[in-house]
């Protein structure tokens, strides 16, 4: 039987999406901005995935604007920021560690003028609150930091950074990209202290094709993609219902965070420990990491030919993020993982579907690629 251990990268559909999906295309496929009843009904659906979503992460629905992914509600985030906060400064302060979709509008705006400020961080992958509070000048206008690291499982301290960023008084917008820790952990918008977080369907067992960033309420975000003003000017184009409507009921599926988080970190726990039975095998995720995350190197068996092996053997895990296309790590770089290390690191990213078992196959294979390729 198939394991598939790559749900940082994406996630199996859950049946309710697939329903809900199936709906949308068969009965309820019509336009939502149409006056009729087709479009009625398909509006009443976006209704309720958007009001679904909202209940996910405690806000309010007004405050929920679909997306086609986690990577353009990153960009739309970053990009109205900038341009909604220009005139006040130029100083916008993000992490090392931050995923491509911030990364490179990062560097767009460093090219149009913008002083960018990429906070370092230590072995355990996460930034230090004193460095931010160095960091933050009158003229900063932003600030924008992932809660979970895609590649390794930090958790930064997101509620407290945020605070911090308040009591400074500069003014700057909080942006979190939360794609890796939604619904894995309470990501409450108001309990974190944002004014814009990105959520992502493909991440929550829902659809690929559909994403939400949301927007404090009374911030006026100017959007960048423009048309015949779906999402209440945010995102025009045609909503693409078939998606939300399955992470909306993806949304409504996810089980509480904090007893599935209990229970993946016993899983997590009990297979950290197998590892430590095989000295050739090296942990690269912090202890304190999100359990759904672990980052393992064996340094002699390059990442490609562990993976391959682990795949003909049917179990699915990957040489880290999905959007790096054979590029060494940034993330491991970062954390001082030394280059060998880097080489042969993999990730392994588990969902709440998966079992002990699972996590006992996977071990019982690596313990035998050791013995294949290090003799």
């Amino acid at each position: 039987m198939d394991i598939y251990l790559d749900n940082s990268a994406t996630t199996p559909l859950c049946k309710p999406a697939v329903d809900a999906m199936y709906k949308m295309m068969t009965e309820t496929f019509g336009n939502p901005s149409s006056k009729h009843k087709p479009g009625n009904d398909a509006f009443d659906a976006l209704k309720k995935a958007r009001r679904r979503v909202a209940d996910a992460i405690g806000c309010n629905t007004e405050e929920v604007y679909f997306t086609p992914s986690g990577t353009t509600a990153n960009n739309t985030a970053i990009f109205g920021a900038a341009r909604l906060m220009g005139r006040r400064g130029k100083r916008i302060i993000t992490t090392s560690l931050e995923h491509p979709s911030v990364k490179e509008p990062m560097k767009r705006l460093e090219s149009m003028g913008y002083e960018i400020v990429a906070l370092p961080t230590n072995r355990d992958g996460k930034f230090s609150l004193s460095v931010l509070r160095s960091a933050l000048t009158p003229g900063t206008i932003l600030v924008s930091m992932m809660l979970v690291n895609n590649e390794i499982g930090a958790i930064n301290p997101i509620a407290d950074a945020a605070a911090m960023v308040k009591n400074s008084n500069c003014g700057a917008l909080i942006h979190c990209d939360a794609v890796q820790g939604f619904g894995k952990l309470d990501i409450k918008p108001s309990k974190l202290g944002v004014d814009l977080l990105t959520v992502s369907s493909h991440k929550i067992h829902g659809p690929k094709g559909a994403g939400a960033l949301y927007i404090k309420k009374g911030l006026h975000l100017p959007a960048y993609i423009l048309g015949g003003g779906q999402e209440n000017g945010m995102f025009s184009g045609t909503e693409a219902t078939p998606a939300i409507a399955g992470f909306g009921a993806a949304a409504a599926a996810l089980p509480s965070p904090r007893e599935q988080l209990a229970k993946t970190k016993k899983i997590r726990d009990d297979f950290i420990g197998m590892l430590g039975e095989n000295n050739r095998i090296f942990v690269n995720s912090p202890a304190d990491a999100l359990p759904y995350v672990i980052n393992i190197s064996i340094p002699g068996i390059p990442s490609e030919v562990l993976i391959n092996y682990l795949s003909d053997n049917g179990i699915y895990v990957s040489a880290g993020s999905a959007c790096k296309k054979g590029r060494r790590s940034d993330v491991l770089t970062a954390i001082g993982i030394a280059p060998q290390r880097i080489d042969s690191a993999i990730r392994i990213s588990l969902s709440r579907f998966t079992t002990a078992e699972d996590m006992c196959a996977l071990y019982t294979q690596l313990n035998e690629a050791t013995k294949i390729f290090l003799r």
